[in-house]
């Protein structure tokens, strides 16, 4: 059990004087496909070892017990009481009181959770939050309810406590994630094949900007807006559905004078993600790392001249990757505006890279970046004590 893991345990035990069931939920990457989970597209997403931590047990009582390790604050509210309330309290509340809306007698429970998943760099902290709280109830109150059914339950209680319309990615990752391997979701159909990441020789490396500028939210509803109505035009001159249904993206171009130049621009992209990502996965099963590589890129590219989500500090980085022989694909991972580049990189040049180009970033925005090695695992499940 690891340092994270056993910290927690400690906590519960210092708390509540009994021994408590233990599980792991994980936070996310997503290797491509971005800003299409809420646009009919494909997403390829993957659990990793960065996440949250949780002692849980059941009390015999009418109350939650939560507290947080990393914020040192806690919470007690009758089950009957459950309401929104601010910042961590709002997922966990928001997960039982969607049980409750199943008619799904939740009962009370004592819980501590803590992590090593950084807040606001872009793994989903959230999903992991309520991926954890929505497992351990599952099993311990016997609800029999199956990993989509949570991760749909995990997407409704962020947009009804929180009030985050996400996609489903996030708590799909959580839930479905599996070792050595990303997920092809469908975020259409909402299914899902798994295609396996053979990356010896290489790893998956996060830098995180440390920033986050506050133009992200708002961006991003406008980004939903552009998109919608560009799709209103295509479905009236080309008779689909959704951009899923635009078979190849020069089926665009005569629609470039029927729309704003933005709007064009945010649906060229989107279409282009789409088969970018269908494309990402064959390269996988091909074994074609250098080619995915190149994808990775393309799309960070995208995401800065059509979609217009990056910034300065996220296009530094990606283009010290661009220098640098021994990364074969990086880009801006999330929604954008700050946050981590998710980076390929070759085991032998990962050092001497990250050096150089921390040193860089420092000097040139005075920011002292951080990054992350992750590894691909399994969804969130249940630890041995």
């Amino acid at each position: 059990m690891n340092e994270t893991a056993l910290k927690v345990k400690h906590a519960f035990n210092e708390k509540f004087k009994e021994e408590p069931h233990l599980y792991y939920s994980p936070g996310r990457i997503n290797l491509i496909g971005e800003h299409v989970d809420y646009n009919d597209g494909f997403v390829m997403p993957a659990a990793i070892d960065k996440g949250i931590y949780f002692a849980i047990a059941i009390n015999n009582s009418e109350e939650i017990n939560c507290y947080s390790v990393d914020f040192n604050e806690s919470i007690s509210i009758p089950l009957s009481e459950v309401k929104k309330m601010d910042s961590w309290k709002n997922y966990v509340l928001g997960v039982v009181n969607e049980f409750q809306k199943l008619d799904l007698p939740v009962k009370g429970f004592n819980c501590v959770f803590g992590g090593n998943i950084p807040i606001g760099g872009g793994m989903s902290s959230s999903a992991a939050l309520e991926g954890g709280i929505s497992f351990s109830l599952n099993e311990l109150c016997n609800f029999q309810m199956n990993r989509k059914d949570l991760a749909l339950l995990g997407q409704r209680a962020e947009h009804n406590f929180p009030g985050v319309m996400c996609g489903i990615m996030d708590q799909y990752a959580n839930m479905m994630g599996k070792k050595d391997s990303v997920i092809l979701l469908d975020c259409k159909n909402i299914t899902h094949e798994y295609v396996p990441l053979d990356i010896k020789g290489y790893q998956i490396v996060l830098i995180n900007t440390k920033v986050h500028h506050s133009l992200a939210s708002s961006q991003y509803n406008l980004r939903r807006k552009e998109c919608e109505q560009g799709l209103e035009i295509l479905k009236k001159e080309l008779n689909i559905q959704s951009f899923r249904d635009i078979k190849d993206p020069s089926d665009l171009i005569p629609f470039k004078t029927k729309m704003e130049d933005k709007v064009y621009r945010r649906c060229e992209f989107v279409v282009e993600e789409i088969h970018r990502t269908q494309k990402a996965a064959e390269l996988l099963k091909e074994n074609g790392l250098t080619g995915f590589g190149k994808l990775m890129f393309d799309t960070h590219n995208g995401l800065k001249d059509q979609y217009e989500v990056s910034c300065k500090e996220l296009d530094f980085l990606v283009d010290k990757a661009k220098e640098n022989k021994g990364v074969i694909g990086a880009r801006l991972m999330g929604g954008g505006f700050g946050g981590c580049t998710i980076n390929i990189i070759k085991d032998n040049e990962i050092d001497n890279f990250l050096s150089a180009s921390l040193a860089a970033y420092k000097k040139q925005f005075n920011i002292e970046a951080e990054y992350y090695k992750v590894k691909v695992v399994d969804g969130v499940g249940k630890i041995g004590c």
